[in-house]
This record gives structure tokens, sequence and C-alpha cells, in this order.
């Protein structure tokens, strides 16, 4: 099973590259391109509520934590706080991009 998945993978990973080494069109000469907005829009929408999940279950695992050992609290604590910037960075670099590709 391991060793179809990976072949499969391989074969993907290797057609992406020859299906995107195609050109780009000329925008239509009526309104713009639609498309970049409105993928970046999806983008941030996904990182962002990715971000919020990952966040809920960080805290709810750190609180769990210090429930159980509340001697080790400010460890935890701090642990948490990295661990949420860190989280917390994911939405702002695609935030980032979305500025840069869209404007």
């Amino acid at each position: 099973m391991t060793k179809k998945l990976f072949a499969v993978l391989a074969l993907m990973l290797l057609a992406s590259s020859m299906s995107f080494a195609q050109g780009t069109a000329a925008a239509p000469a009526g309104g713009g391109s639609w498309a970049l907005p409105v993928s970046a829009a999806f983008a941030m929408a996904i990182a962002s509520g990715l971000c919020g999940l990952a966040q809920g279950k960080a805290i709810a695992s750190a609180v769990e934590g210090m429930a159980r050992n509340p001697g080790a609290a400010k460890a935890i604590q701090l642990a948490m706080l990295i661990g949420l910037a860190f989280i917390e960075s994911l939405a702002l670099y695609t935030l980032l991009i979305v500025f840069l590709k869209v404007g």
C-alpha cells in the first residue's frame, strides 16, 4: 500500500511540472482576471480556519496539561505562547502573499 502511494505521489509530482510548464494566456481585454483574487480569498479563508483550529487545540492541550501538572504550568504556558506565535505566523504569511500577488 505504501509503495503504491509513493508511486502515485511521484507520478503526480512529475505530471505537475509538465502541466504547469506552459505559458500563461493573456488576460481578457474586457475586464481583467478574477481568478487570482478569488483564489487568494480562498487561501486566506483556509489558512485562517486552520489557524483557528490549531490554536484551539493548542490551548485546550495546554490547559489540560496545566490541570494535570500544576507545577509545570509556567513552562507549559511559555511553550503554548511560542507555539501560538508560530501558528499565527501562518495566517500572517498567507496574508502577505495575498497582498503581494493580488495588490
